[in-house]
């Protein structure tokens, strides 16, 4: 176990995963994800969330551990989301006294996930509502859809602790030292980002609490600078780019369009802009989606293949509309030998985004870069520069 210091009363028992190589079977973590659960002994004993099936045994001691001779009276489930719920079944069974506690939601779905008789071990609660462990005491507030509809969050008023869910999540382990930022980005951009205006009502409840310590359910417990975090999750849920920059997403098949995009990102960077280019056959989708919502500008880079969309840019593109894209600024080069279709396909897209505005300048290649090619480059980049 990860050593995480709470307090004497909150503790942490959740785990670390360096094993797992596909977070939620489709994004990469190169240093794990942790899954985070959380104990409070009081008078009562209330349990914060399990964890996923992956690390069962290990969850189980580090419960087990800091329990020492007693026994939990409570498991508040905020998310039922297996890599947090996985262990509920088992838990029930080994103390047949603990109330699970959640909101009607939660409770409705739990036969969905344990084919148990759920009769006599639940506790519904609502919003602000409390639950007194003695000198602790838990308000819950319904935060649904960040990122799943039944989630909830619980404020501990006695040391103003806030049990954030999936919100303020990151991935990582908690044993890897890592900027919070980019990995928290690309977190919630990738898992929560549709969702931004249910986010944005969770931070507007979270305004009125007087919160020390956040402890969400993926990545590290944050106690100090808490408005730098909060201020992040303003900005990512709002949809307003965090820096002024360009993204470049291109895909390419025998590099010419490569080339094309080589040229404009040398040219952008020459004018001082900040420039971030992806390989979209190669480089991780997440972290271009990542970067796509980052920054203000985006450069979309296409060979027509098939009469239609190069597959990666189609996938591409399919994220950016299934995460709520939108108040951004693109721009289009396209690609094609005889029949160019790309540069339509992807204007297509960008129109149904949100207050997204396309750059005037579309750079048509026919094939190979020409001298034209690269003045309608430079005529593009000045455009972007603005």
């Amino acid at each position: 176990m990860s050593k995480v210091t709470i307090s004497e009363a909150v503790r942490y028992i959740g785990c670390d995963d360096h094993e797992i190589d596909l977070f939620e079977g489709q994004y990469e973590v190169p240093n794990g994800v942790s899954y985070n659960s959380y104990l409070i002994l009081d008078e009562k004993v209330a349990i914060m969330d399990t964890a996923d099936v992956r690390v069962t045994e290990n969850w189980f001691r580090n419960l087990e551990t800091e329990l020492g001779s007693r026994k939990p009276d409570y498991l508040v489930v905020s998310h039922l989301e297996p890599d947090h719920a996985a262990n509920i079944r088992r838990v029930c069974e080994k103390y047949p006294e603990l109330k699970v506690v959640s909101n009607a939601k939660a409770i409705a779905m739990l036969p969905q996930f344990f084919d148990m008789d759920w009769t006599g071990r639940t506790m519904e609660v609502k919003e602000g509502e409390s639950l007194s462990l003695g000198t602790h005491e838990l308000t819950f507030y319904m935060a649904p859809m960040v990122h799943w509809p039944e989630v909830m969050v619980e404020y501990e008023k006695s040391e103003k602790i806030l049990f954030s869910a999936d919100a303020f999540g990151k991935f990582g382990a908690l044993d890897t030292e890592e900027d919070w930022d980019c990995e928290a980005r690309r977190y919630y951009f990738n898992i929560v980002g549709k969702y931004g205006a249910m986010a944005q009502t969770l931070l507007k409840k979270a305004g009125t609490l007087d919160i020390k310590v956040i402890c969400p359910l993926h990545g590290p417990v944050l106690k100090e600078n808490l408005a730098h975090y909060i201020e992040k999750y303003d900005v990512w849920s709002s949809y307003r780019p965090e820096n002024k920059g360009v993204t470049i997403a291109y895909a390419s098949v025998y590099g010419n369009t490569r080339e094309a995009v080589l040229k404009l990102a040398e040219l952008l960077e020459a004018g001082g802009e900040k420039v971030s280019v992806f390989d979209l056959a190669r480089d991780d989708m997440a972290e271009a989606i990542e970067d796509a919502f980052r920054y203000d500008r985006l450069v979309l880079a296409c060979p027509t293949y098939d009469g239609a969309l190069f597959p990666a840019m189609e996938d591409f593109l399919y994220h950016l509309k299934l995460k709520n894209y939108q108040k951004r600024t693109c721009a289009i080069i396209e690609n094609g030998s005889w029949a160019p279709l790309a540069g339509k396909l992807m204007r297509a897209y960008i129109e149904g985004f949100k207050d997204c505005t396309i750059a005037e300048t579309t750079v048509t290649l026919r094939t190979a870069m020409k001298p034209a090619d690269v003045e309608q480059l430079e005529k593009l980049a000045e455009e972007l520069r603005g």
